[in-house]
């Protein structure tokens, strides 16, 4: 069980946490300290995945504890500004800082320090940061970070790249002692999309969002493969678990980006008003199934539904 202190601050991302949550929780916490701010600590408030497990291994990283309650603490919010996608009780805690970047949906009584950036990555943001501050980046925090944005920029195919999270990965890639991305970035790809004796439940929850639009509760999964042939094998247990998962959850519409890094493109599977998919993107949803030349789920899913919404 995890121990709360009164007096300390607590970092972290958001529900079902992806590789650039846990780490620029921990990056962040680092940071803090490096700073003065001895009282600062990274927690998570899901599981971790795969592809993060093979990050904090491979730099030698302990796992944050699990925060399962945010009620009368105080908290640093990293790579999500949403209440739906943070820790239960969010509305009960005491936010000081929030760093993100995806679109701001916040709202607060009083001022607070918020840092948002269109970068493909919050860890670009707090690498940044440290560099801003002249402050020497050790191996495994700067290797987490560059594990970050190798991530979330799908090794640079997504459009959310931006020349800035290349420049910055590229430093850090110097210091964490990584010659090449492109090859460092598919092994970590090739650790997330295993889904060998993982449940559709565990699969479709993995790396999980949920969205408020127009009042219309909405969950967007996104998982990434280098090779479909599972996929091809599960997908009527996919859209099965996608199935009960909404009518449990209540929810308007439920996706899951299945996302092949090695084509650039994703299958969406989805159930519930898939009208506002095929709306959304003028194009037929059939067996529940449809093929996008897309890869993002922030930049080119997001905003299309939530426009038709």
């Amino acid at each position: 069980m995890m121990v709360i202190r009164m007096n300390e601050v607590y970092v972290t991302g958001h529900k079902n946490p992806d590789t650039d949550a846990i780490c620029s929780a921990i990056a962040y916490a680092d940071f803090k300290r490096r700073i003065g701010e001895e009282n600062v600590v990274a927690v998570r408030c899901g599981d971790i995945n795969p592809e993060t497990r093979y990050v904090l291994d491979k730099f030698s990283l302990p796992e944050p504890e699990f925060l399962s309650d945010a009620t009368d603490r105080r908290l640093i919010l990293v790579d999500h500004n949403e209440f739906d996608q943070s820790v239960k009780n969010i509305e009960k805690a005491q936010i000081l800082e929030i760093l993100d970047h995806h679109k701001i949906n916040f709202r607060y009584p009083e001022p607070i320090y918020f840092l948002s950036k269109p970068l493909g990555s919050t860890s670009t943001i707090i690498a940044e940061r440290y560099f801003e501050k002249k402050i020497d980046l050790e191996r495994d925090i700067a290797g987490a970070l560059l594990s970050a944005i190798l991530s979330d920029t799908v090794v640079f195919r997504s459009k959310t790249t931006t020349e800035r999270d290349r420049e910055v990965a590229e430093k850090l890639a110097r210091i964490a002692d990584i010659g090449n991305m492109e090859e460092f970035g598919i092994e970590l790809k090739k650790a997330k999309s295993s889904l060998k004796g993982l449940t559709a439940s565990e699969i479709i929850l993995s790396d999980f969002k949920d969205f408020n639009f127009n009042r219309n509760r909405v969950g967007i999964g996104q998982i990434e493969i280098v090779d479909s042939e599972e996929i091809e094998r599960r997908r009527r247990e996919l859209i099965n678990g996608l199935e009960e998962l909404r009518r449990e959850k209540g929810y308007k519409l439920v996706v899951l980006m299945v996302t092949n890094i090695m084509e650039r493109s994703s299958e969406l599977l989805a159930v519930g008003d898939i009208s506002k998919i095929e709306k959304a993107f003028g194009k037929s949803v059939k067996e529940n199934s449809v093929y996008l030349n897309v890869m993002s789920r922030k930049k080119e899913v997001v905003p299309p539904l939530e426009r038709v919404f």
